[in-house]
């Protein structure tokens, strides 16, 4: 299994984006990021396609259905499936969110963990049984929400406690901590600063859409914004330089466009991520 180097950027591997992807010049991103749900078992041309993908470049991957916050068993036949498919194609990461989205049967969407003492236990029994299972760490991402089901902890705190019961990663995602932040009325850079540098796999930027005023809705449809843009720059300065994914899964810009926003993050960890912050929080699990 491969690591990807600290100030590689990368992209979403989504069907429509193929053609682009595999004619991209040597250069314009590091990685490419997919979902094990929807390439796994896939044959003919999207199968030919993600071979030849995965043989040029570092695949990391970021699952859509393992439900860590619920409570149906985990599917140890599916995390058997992906397994196989990590190490097929030599998946640098691999990442989920820290939701649940199946109640006796799958409902499509990721839904809020009540942030209690009871769930950091119940959440970090099953990402531990589920790293058993693929053999692996994985990283778990600070997710978005809109409804808090019960709070009895700080998100930041339940985030810190389950990465430390779990002895997992984090896939920072800083469209979520501002989306969240603004939703819910706290101070995102705060948020920021009380999170584990040296528990951080990869990053997470995306765009957002603007209700109103103060309600964010998390996208991945639009470009990023310069509020994020901050964040992200936040991050590398507090953190040092870490992979970084531009989330994007619909409404999709001219390729060169995409290419742009990767540019982008390149020049704000150039701005931003001192060699102290790198030297100090750099991340040392394989």
């Amino acid at each position: 299994m491969n690591s990807l180097a600290s100030r590689s950027v990368g992209l979403g591997l989504r069907r429509s984006l193929l053609d682009a992807l595999q004619a991209a010049p040597v250069g314009d991103f590091d990685f490419l990021e997919c979902a094990p749900e929807n390439w796994i078992g896939v044959g003919g041309r999207f199968g030919d396609a993600l071979q030849a993908l995965s043989a040029r470049h570092p695949l990391v991957c970021h699952g859509l259905s393992l439900s860590l916050g619920g409570f149906a068993p985990l599917d140890e036949t599916f995390l058997g499936r992906v397994r196989r498919f990590l190490d097929r194609h030599h998946v640098a990461l691999y990442s989920e969110h820290l939701s649940y989205c199946a109640d006796d049967g799958q409902l499509y969407d990721l839904l809020p963990i009540p942030f209690t003492e009871e769930a950091v236990h119940h959440v970090a029994s099953r990402i531990r049984q589920a790293q058993d299972i693929v053999g692996r760490r994985i990283a778990v991402e600070n997710v978005s929400y809109y409804a808090a089901p019960h709070q009895a902890m700080r998100e930041i705190d339940f985030v810190n406690a389950v990465l430390s019961e779990a002895d997992c990663d984090l896939l920072l995602d800083v469209n979520n901590i501002y989306v969240n932040a603004i939703n819910h009325r706290y101070d995102a850079h705060e948020f920021l600063s009380q999170l584990p540098g040296d528990r951080i796999a990869y990053i997470h930027v995306a765009g957002h859409y603007d209700e109103a005023e103060d309600l964010k809705v998390d996208t991945h449809g639009a470009p990023v914004k310069d509020a994020v843009w901050d964040l992200l720059g936040a991050a590398y300065a507090r953190f040092g330089a870490r992979p970084t994914l531009l989330e994007r899964d619909f409404n999709f810009p001219p390729y060169a466009e995409l290419v742009g926003e990767l540019d982008t993050i390149r020049e704000t960890m150039l701005r931003h991520a001192s060699s102290d912050a790198i030297a100090s929080t750099r991340h040392a699990r394989a």
